[in-house]
């Protein structure tokens, strides 16, 4: 029995904003038509990161890509001004709703108590997020204050479950200690601990 058009018009449209996951970011593409600068292999929780930094108006447009800790969980990255932990971090964080589609909300780090989505440091005048095959991008732009040195203190993470809209604490392993860094994003580097990774290929389209 065939399809009826209306139906594959809808799967189409599914599938315009799936990023492909891949081993290296380098090979990752991104079937709507996201082109980044740069990337980076980022060193823990399976996780990439893709941006294009416009010095004309500060702003940082992302593309991050990383399977949350459980298939209800969640995915998150942000900058943290302030310091280098999570703790002050202004955070981009996704999550599956319960009919499928996937939101992303801003959160201002502030404490370890319970985190709700709020307004954050910086303007992001877009933001979305995608999930396919087990895995959640985030697509943002964010506009930072003028001035901004570089590098700046970057975090990513992943979580287990929501509590609403309310993310359910991450595991303590190794991994997700570790997962903070410095991204100059002018230079096209990322540094973790004592060690630095220069950053780079385009993301292509199909």
């Amino acid at each position: 029995m065939a399809t009826p058009p209306v139906i594959l018009a809808v799967i189409s449209l599914l599938f315009l904003s799936v990023p492909t996951h891949s081993a290296t970011c380098k090979s990752q593409k991104f079937s709507n038509n996201k082109i980044y600068s740069l990337c980076t292999d980022l060193p823990h929780l399976n996780s990439y990161l893709h941006w294009t930094y416009d010095s004309s108006n500060s702003s940082l447009s992302i593309a991050f890509t990383a399977p949350p800790a459980k298939s209800n969980g969640w995915i998150a990255w942000g900058i943290n001004p302030t310091a280098t932990g999570m703790i002050g971090s202004q955070v981009l964080l996704a999550y599956r709703l319960s009919n499928g589609l996937t939101d992303v909300q801003t959160y201002n780090i502030s404490s370890f108590g319970p985190i709700v989505p709020g307004k954050i440091a910086f303007e992001v005048p877009e933001k979305q997020a995608v999930y396919s095959n087990h895995v959640i991008t985030i697509f943002a732009t964010v506009v930072l204050p003028k001035g901004t040195k570089t590098p700046v203190n970057h975090v990513w993470q992943v979580g287990p479950a929501m509590d609403g809209s309310s993310p359910i604490h991450h595991a303590m392993a190794q991994a997700n200690l570790h997962a903070k860094g410095k991204l100059d994003f002018m230079k096209g580097k990322t540094v973790t601990g004592n060690s630095s990774s220069g950053a780079g290929g385009n993301s292509s389209t199909p």
